[in-house]
């Protein structure tokens, strides 16, 4: 894997693997983007600076309670930091904000994941709030990168998530700010929008 790659939006993600503990099997485990490619999913990383630090464990008990609609939109959702996945059992066990996660909890202590996206602090040791999202080809649909003290909302990361999945499959329509949901407005791009969002949006 080459450290120094960062991968854009739209460009394919060299494949990799992460050492996972899973809360819900209570066991460690192995992500591989070629496995979640072959099953057709879409992957949902959420990189986090450290264990049993205090934003993130707001972060996790967010993302807990958005784990099923990622999960029926055809996410495979996991978080990734670089700690152990030792590090992760024990946080996950000990912190009461983390009780309901049952996404996969995947360790990078080298880094080289993060590094490859492009968010890894060298001096730190630790990764930025990067969230990445992968399509079932390898390509990299979505990210958002946050500084270490601000936490992430999940519940847009879900709108996204979501918006990712229906309109791959409508090439010839465009996701608004507003969109939500299957049968919310969309807009068909072409010279008839040009200087008519507004009334196409309100029609």
């Amino acid at each position: 894997m080459n450290e120094v790659t960062c991968v854009q939006v739209g460009k394919e993600v060299p494949e990799f693997e992460l050492d996972t503990y899973n809360p819900e099997t209570k066991d460690f485990g192995r992500f591989k983007l070629a496995d979640a490619k072959k099953a057709g999913k879409w992957t949902v990383l959420m990189f986090y600076p450290a264990d049993f630090t205090f934003v993130c464990a707001t972060e996790f008990r967010a993302l807990a309670d958005q784990h099923a609609a990622l999960k029926e939109a055809g996410y495979e959702v996991l978080s990734v930091s670089c700690d152990t996945k030792f590090t992760h059992l024990a946080w996950q066990q000990h912190e009461g904000e983390l009780k309901d996660v049952k996404y996969q909890m995947g360790a990078d202590p080298t880094g080289a994941v993060a590094k490859l996206f492009g968010i890894y602090l060298a001096d730190a040791g630790v990764a930025l709030r990067g969230t990445f999202l992968i399509s079932p080809e390898g390509t990299l649909a979505g990210s958002e990168i946050n500084q270490l003290n601000i936490g992430r909302n999940m519940e847009e990361l879900t709108r996204k998530a979501t918006a990712f999945v229906h309109f791959s499959k409508l090439p010839a329509e465009a996701c608004p700010a507003t969109w939500k949901k299957k049968g919310d407005k969309s807009l068909k791009p072409g010279a008839d929008l040009v200087g008519n969002v507004h009334k196409a949006m309100e029609g």
